[in-house]
């Protein structure tokens, strides 16, 4: 029978992972702070927003873009714990015992890493769906957006992982991720910025979520949607590579 890539790791992490399914469940609960903070909260203040030169409800232009927010969190707050293993719990160098190999435990984390994305995403679309905030019959794809949104930092969190020295680099992340977070087009449409801040955001693989969702969910989908797609799955993958490169040169060394 043929083995799946990485199975077996995603296995182990599953099982250790049971006794802390509250910890696992803490980078959801964020994006819907935020969500009855600012979007409903805030939203009654400020109201409707034009989006693509049509009047939408604050709450339902926010709602989109905290869940792209939610994978991002999900994925990478699950693979940057690759350090751990790697450097102190020496996790993968027992593995390499195993059959697998270099390229088995990437896959592997960047796969138990989506799995948290999905379910922090998953929660997260059901209660803005039951709340109203979800108004296009496409806006179930924004599911699957999520899972490419999730597996786009889970490769760049794994690959970032790799080359993390002792655990204050993990004050590294939260300096990246909150800029990502409040300057990807999230509570303002991209229109506001200043120009060349609006190319430099556009950069973003968070503000590519947050259009790709926020299209699915409001039913604006153009052909930008297949270049946000694009842009995720070719750093995704690049990613990918390049984090089972620099996985098989700090293992075999």
């Amino acid at each position: 029978m043929t083995r799946l890539p990485g199975l077996p790791v995603v296995e182990r992490n599953l099982r250790a992972s049971r006794r802390f399914w509250l910890v696992l469940l803490s980078g959801f609960a964020e994006p819907l702070f935020y969500l009855f903070g600012i979007g409903v909260g805030l939203g009654g203040l400020v109201g409707d927003v034009t989006h693509r030169g049509a009047a939408v409800p604050y709450a339902v232009f926010v709602a989109p873009a905290l869940l792209a927010t939610s994978a991002m969190n999900g994925a990478v707050q699950e693979s940057t714990n690759v350090f751990y293993r790697f450097r102190y719990g020496k996790l993968y160098q027992a593995m390499l015992a195993t059959p697998l190999g270099p390229a088995d435990i990437v896959v592997g984390e960047i796969v138990w890493s989506q799995v948290r994305g999905l379910a922090y995403s998953a929660a997260f679309l059901a209660i803005v769906g039951a709340l109203g905030f979800v108004p296009s019959p496409l806006g179930l794809l924004a599911l699957p957006a999520a899972v490419l949104v999730g597996f786009t930092f889970a490769a760049l969190g794994v690959l970032g992982a790799t080359y993390m020295r002792s655990y204050l680099d993990f004050d590294l992340v939260p300096l990246v991720t909150l800029p990502l977070f409040l300057l990807s087009a999230t509570f303002f449409p991209l229109e506001v910025y200043p120009e060349p801040l609006r190319a430099l955001v556009q950069l973003s693989p968070l503000y590519h979520g947050v259009a790709l969702i926020r299209a699915l969910t409001l039913g604006t989908v153009d052909l930008a949607v297949a270049g946000s797609v694009a842009y995720l799955a070719v750093l995704g993958a690049g990613a990918l590579a390049l984090a089972g490169r620099r996985m098989g040169r700090l293992l075999l060394s």
